[in-house]
């Protein structure tokens, strides 16, 4: 036997050895013998616990804040409601200020319907309480997460006597530490036709900018800080003018963000 052969056959003795003073070899459990009985899915999903249809609601404030502008004091809100499921829901808007025993408000019914991971299609209608006529629009739009975890809102309406108008929302969320979060808000109206009794002209209307510095000592809710620019462009930062109004204004902001 040559030598090559003879340290083989040692090496597989002395693993051989090695494996029996370890003791027994492992044996494999004989195989399962339960045959489950047929099941329907709903069955399926019960057992299982995993019900993509479920339904689930939430209540979220985005915003209830109060700020100072012209020597008032202002009370601002931007909430919703949503119910429905993981591919579609119904969704309840409001926003809006009050002021010296004025409001002026929009509130958007819509229904969402997912289309991919991050984006949904959303159809409804909208109502404007303003200064002067109310106005009501049909609203179409889309609503998602854009790169680098931007929320993004556009959304287009159509409303009586041929009147336009579009309106673009972007947040996204910057985390100084777990608990103190910085937010970055753009908002963009514009109109197709003049509204001169509710001070909104054609083109681009308005845009506000603000950057809100919250705290969440519980994640349901949380204070916050900020600071908003607004400013009005075209007709209607002339009809603002006339009004005895500021086109561009900068506010500072007290609030609380919560949801359940």
């Amino acid at each position: 036997m040559s030598a090559r052969c003879l340290a083989f056959a040692l090496a597989w003795w002395a693993v051989t050895a090695a494996a029996e003073d370890d003791g027994p070899r492992h044996v494999p459990p004989d195989p399962p013998t339960l045959v489950l009985e047929h099941m329907t899915n709903e069955r399926m999903i019960e057992l299982m616990q995993m019900d993509d249809d479920a339904s689930f609601w939430s209540v979220q404030f985005d915003e209830i804040e109060t700020f100072r502008r012209e020597g008032e004091q202002i009370i601002g809100w931007d909430a919703g409601v949503w119910l429905g499921t993981d591919y579609h829901k119904l969704r309840l808007k409001s926003a809006g200020k009050h002021r010296d025993g004025e409001t002026q408000m929009r509130a958007e019914l819509r229904w969402d319907r997912i289309v991919s991971p991050w984006w949904s299609l959303q159809a409804g209608v909208r109502h404007d309480a303003l200064a002067g006529p109310s106005r009501t629009w049909a609203a179409f739009g889309v609503q998602g997460l854009a790169p680098y975890f931007v929320a993004v809102e556009a959304m287009l309406y159509v409303g009586e006597g041929g009147r336009t108008a579009a309106r673009i929302e972007a947040q996204t969320d910057w985390l100084l530490t777990q608990r103190l979060i910085l937010q970055p808000k753009l908002e963009i109206d514009a109109y197709g036709k003049d509204d001169r009794t509710n001070g909104i002209g054609s083109g681009v209307a308005s845009l506000e900018l603000g950057l809100r510095l919250r705290y969440e000592s519980v994640r349901e809710i949380a204070p916050y800080v900020g600071v908003q620019w607004e400013r009005a462009f075209g007709a209607t930062a002339d009809l603002l003018s006339v009004a005895g109004g500021d086109p561009s204004e900068v506010v500072f902001v007290a609030g609380i963000k919560a949801w359940f």
